[in-house]
């Protein structure tokens, strides 16, 4: 097959190359210390958009780490006989949680389903910021010229995914031991972080996962898309690079091929082998570090874009739980 980037027998052993924090576990067991002790305020209010026969549809508001209300939809069947299973969705890069049409296939299924919309980005969530430095392009990188490195806005976004997965979890007419978590391109990153941070998640199906390795993706050159605020960041703010290597250790903190060790989830994941905007290694540096039941699913010709038969494997997955 065409190739780009390291051959499959490399990246089958890739370990990665973006640095990882000294402190990096105590930076995540404080975060998980906090959201222990933090009150979500969780409203749950019926949503009238949908008129659906099989499906109630509801908009569900918590409040995440820092006072951002965050927006997510809830469907579930209106027929259930017990507790039933559940799947949180996670949204590609900028955008929001979609229709309430994408989500009722898996609703009318059986399943509870929760789609986030991420804070700032194309839905109804607030990003209250507070962190100093830049703030023009994108977000991965808001935060790494504060001096505290729990600014990081993705730090709060992570955390916000583990807080929708403990809020589901605690709805009564779902089976908490039952929840799995999918999502593309920044909802894969988002999917692996999830069940990093709430072990209790099952499933994981993540998706060509973005935030994952960024020195690997600086050294190949594709810090565009996705990744182009890296660029523009390393530009304006580090012209000569003489801070690069604190500023990708930094990143290291919300780089999730240094969660993944943590996740328990049985795991599928799908990658296109010609992916430039997430390149397979970076992918790659991720999966190679996930310690329990896991499957790669490989498509040698496919960049990242809609892959043939994705949803009804993951649906043929998520009928696991």
């Amino acid at each position: 097959m065409p190739a780009f980037d390291f051959p499959l027998d490399r990246l089958k052993t890739y370990q990665g190359t973006n640095p990882r924090p000294a402190d990096f576990e105590a930076y995540w067991d404080t975060a998980l210390a906090e959201l222990d002790a933090h009150d979500p305020q969780v409203e749950l209010t019926p949503n009238g958009t949908l008129n659906h026969p099989l499906v109630e549809c509801f908009d569900l508001w918590f409040t995440g780490v820092g006072g951002s209300r965050i927006y997510a939809k809830y469907l579930r069947p209106r027929q259930r006989d017990g507790e039933i299973p559940a799947v949180l969705k996670f949204h590609g890069y900028s955008h929001y949680s979609g229709d309430w049409m994408e989500l009722v296939g898996l609703a009318s299924a059986g399943f509870a389903v929760a789609a986030m919309d991420c804070r700032g980005q194309g839905g109804k969530s607030e990003d209250l910021g507070g962190a100093k430095g830049m703030t023009l392009r994108g977000q991965f990188v808001r935060g790494l010229d504060d001096p505290d490195p729990t600014r990081l806005l993705f730090r709060a976004m992570f955390l916000d995914t583990a807080l929708l997965a403990r809020i589901v979890m605690g709805f009564a007419e779902v089976d908490a031991a039952r929840v799995g978590a999918t999502g593309a391109s920044q909802g894969g990153g988002l999917t692996v972080a999830c069940a990093a941070l709430e072990p209790r998640i099952k499933l994981a199906a993540p998706v060509y996962p973005f935030l994952a390795d960024y020195r690997r993706v600086w050294d190949m050159d594709l810090a565009q898309g996705a990744y182009e605020e890296l660029r523009y960041f390393l530009r304006k703010f580090d012209p000569r690079h003489e801070r690069a290597e604190a500023i990708f250790t930094k990143l290291g903190y919300i780089d999730i091929q240094h969660l993944a060790p943590r996740v328990e989830a049985k795991v599928l994941m799908f990658t296109g082998m010609m992916d430039q905007i997430c390149p397979p290694s970076s992918q790659f540096a991720v999966y190679n570090k996930l310690g329990g039941e896991k499957e790669i699913v490989l498509y040698p010709d496919y960049e990242h874009e809609g892959l043939p038969d994705l949803d009804d494997r993951v649906f043929g997955f998520m009928q696991g739980l």
